[in-house]
């Protein structure tokens, strides 16, 4: 979902937060639920919940949820990102770090529910774990 500066509020704010935390809270159990099954297939599975930058409506800033799965030895085989919120700058539809005369801020929140993007996740992995037999050496 779209969101121009004008209609960045206090509102939108606390449902970026909340969105955020949701988020935080559904990856850490995700994984504590499903660490072991990848475990039996030699598989590492990873996840965090990432953000980069302070303020939510100041361009730059980020927040998504990674899951990735990697072999024993480390190596990532693939690596799933759902955006929760971005906040950039354009200038005639183009987006730039530089301030602009003309240019507007605006941000991308994602508009999928927390039982959404469960759903998703769970598909992945499941997909994952019936399509990724372990390469034995």
């Amino acid at each position: 979902m779209k969101v121009h500066q004008k209609d960045f509020s206090e509102a939108l704010l606390t449902k970026i937060i909340t969105a955020e935390t949701a988020m935080k809270r559904l990856i850490e159990r995700l994984l504590f639920e499903n660490k072991s099954a990848f475990a039996e297939k030699k598989l590492d599975l990873h996840g965090e919940f990432y953000k980069e930058g302070n303020d939510p409506f100041l361009p730059e800033y980020s927040s998504s949820l990674l899951i990735g799965v990697s072999e024993e030895n480390g190596e990532l085989i693939d690596l799933h990102t759902i955006k929760i919120w971005e906040c950039h700058r354009s200038f005639l539809g183009m987006t730039t770090s530089k301030k602009i005369p003309g240019s507007t801020i605006s941000g991308e929140l994602l508009d999928e529910s927390v039982e959404d993007v469960e759903s998703e996740l769970v598909e992945y992995m499941s997909d994952f774990l019936e399509n990724n037999d372990p390469v034995h050496s």
